[in-house]
C-alpha cells in the first residue's frame, strides 16, 4: 500500500503545480521585473531616448490627434510601463499583455504621466490581439518581448495589420550572441539554459537562442533599419541577455 500512497501523493503534487505554477510564476515574474526595471541604468535611459527619439517628430494618420500634436502607440508586451518616461506628451497608448499581474505595476507607473492617454491592459498574447483595428495605430512598440512569444511570424503580420500605412515599428530585443569568435562559450550556455528549459522556467518562457533580425526583414515591411550591438547590463547573471537587436521598421 505505501507504493500507492507514494503515488497518490506525487500525483497530488503534479495536479497542484499544473493547477497553481502558471500563476505563481506570473506572478514571481512581474514582481521580479517591477524590481528590476526600476533600478537606476543611465546606459540604458540613454539608449532608450536615443531609440524614441524619433516619436517626437512624428505626425499622425489621425485628423484629430494630428490637430493636438499627438500620435497612437500601441506597445505590446507593456510589461510594468517602464517605457512611459520616453513617449512624447499627449500620445494616445493602447497596451497588451498577456500576463494580468503586471497590471498593478503598469497602473502605479502611468499615474506618473497624467499627460499620456493610457488605456487599461488588454490582456493578450499578441498573436491574438485582433480587438485591435486594422490600421488604427501610427507606431508599435516592442521591449524585450519576442523572446517569450509563440509565433513571432503571426505577431509581426497582425503588427503590420494595425499600423497605418507609413507606420513604425520600433523593436528593442535580446538576441542569441551573434560574435561567436568571441563569445562562443555564451552562445552555448544560452543553448544549455534554453533546450534544458532553465532559462525559460525562471524567466516566464524567455528564450535565449533568437534572433528577430532576419524574421523582420521578411515580414513585409517597406524598410528596416535594424543593428546588433551589446546592451550595456552590468549584472553577471545577466550577461547572457547582453547580444541585443535594435531598430525601426515601416511600414
Amino acid at each position: 500500500m505505501s507504493w500507492l500512497l507514494t503515488l497518490g501523493v506525487i500525483a497530488v503534487l503534479i495536479w497542484l503545480l499544473k493547477t497553481f505554477w502558471p500563476n505563481i510564476r506570473q506572478r514571481y515574474f512581474a514582481a521580479f521585473m517591477n524590481y528590476y526595471t526600476t533600478q537606476p541604468n543611465p546606459d540604458m535611459d540613454k539608449l532608450k531616448k536615443d531609440l524614441f527619439s524619433p516619436l517626437g517628430s512624428l505626425v499622425s494618420h489621425d485628423p484629430e490627434l494630428r490637430k493636438n500634436n499627438a500620435i497612437k502607440i500601441l506597445e505590446i508586451g507593456v510589461g510594468t510601463g517602464v517605457n512611459f518616461a520616453y513617449y512624447p506628451e499627449k500620445s494616445r497608448l493602447v497596451v497588451v499583455d498577456p500576463n494580468p499581474h503586471f497590471a498593478s505595476y503598469y497602473n502605479e507607473n502611468r499615474a506618473k504621466f497624467p499627460n499620456i492617454q493610457s488605456e487599461e491592459i488588454i490582456v493578450s498574447t499578441a498573436e491574438e490581439m485582433d480587438m485591435v483595428p486594422d490600421n488604427s495605430v501610427d507606431v508599435v512598440v516592442s521591449t524585450l518581448v519576442f523572446c517569450s512569444v509563440g509565433n513571432t511570424e503571426k505577431i509581426l503580420q497582425q503588427i503590420l495589420r494595425v499600423l497605418t500605412p507609413g507606420g513604425k515599428f520600433i523593436f528593442f530585443e535580446h538576441i542569441r550572441e551573434f560574435d561567436t569568435e568571441r563569445h562562443g562559450m555564451r552562445r552555448k550556455i544560452q543553448g544549455f539554459l534554453t533546450a534544458t528549459g532553465i532559462w525559460p522556467f525562471l524567466f516566464d518562457g524567455c528564450y535565449l537562442t533568437r534572433d528577430m533580425l532576419e524574421t523582420i526583414q521578411k515580414a513585409g515591411f517597406s524598410k528596416v533599419q535594424a543593428q546588433r550591438f551589446y546592451n550595456p547590463i552590468d549584472h553577471i547573471v545577466f550577461q547572457l541577455v547582453t547580444p541585443s537587436l535594435k531598430g525601426v521598421a515601416e511600414k
